[in-house]
């Protein structure tokens, strides 16, 4: 019995810590309830994960939503280096769980999307366009726009915010509003913000 209960000891030391699955997993792989789980955790007084901790753990083992490109040429290498630059400029970096890319500029948003879809593999899905109009414009016509030039349907465009502080000596500028390309994964922007301090040190 001694000898049984030692065991299990270790299979929980190991399950928990080492492969750090949790409470409830431990005790399905061992076939037995979570409470006895807890009370061998109790009894040997063995710590459990702080909620960010396992928090952490959860998120890494998020299956991802995107797909990278093997980047095999100098095409690819090239389109890798802008997309990040552009993030880098134009990108929100903190305080954000998602990919968050702003412009106004038709050609920054379409070379920004090739770098996403071909570079980072998105998932269409996924992508959504927040748009940032004035009161002026026609909002319909602009999202029509933008859904054309993204090929983002307009079922994805979120609504949109409509700036009332219009004047007159800004009428040429922006002239189809201003648009965010959003992509919520995380992990994705953990990685674009790495190739940013990768080529930092470039």
């Amino acid at each position: 019995m001694e000898t049984s209960t030692k065991k299990i000891l270790k299979q929980v030391k190991e399950l928990y810590y080492r492969d750090k699955l949790s409470v409830q997993d431990v005790a399905n792989k061992l076939g037995v309830s979570i409470g006895a789980v807890f009370y061998c955790m109790r009894k040997n007084r063995l710590p459990r994960r702080k909620a960010n901790e396992s928090n952490s753990i959860k998120f890494e083992r998020c299956e991802l939503s995107f797909r990278l490109k093997k980047i095999n040429s100098e095409k690819l290498r090239t389109l890798k280096a802008v997309g990040t630059m552009l993030y880098w400029g134009e990108g929100y970096k903190a305080g954000t769980s998602m990919v968050d890319f702003a412009n106004s500029d038709k050609d920054m948003i379409r070379l920004f999307l090739k770098f996403l879809r071909i570079v980072c593999g998105v998932d269409e899905k996924r992508l959504r366009v927040y748009s940032y109009f004035y009161s002026n414009q026609d909002k319909d016509k602009n999202i029509l726009y933008w859904s054309k030039l993204t090929k983002i349907p307009k079922s994805q465009f979120t609504k949109p915010y409509i700036r009332k502080d219009f004047r007159e000596d800004k009428k040429d500028k922006m002239s189809y509003g201003l648009i965010h390309i959003r992509y919520s994964d995380k992990k994705l922007l953990n990685l674009i913000k790495s190739w940013i301090e990768e080529y930092k040190n470039v």
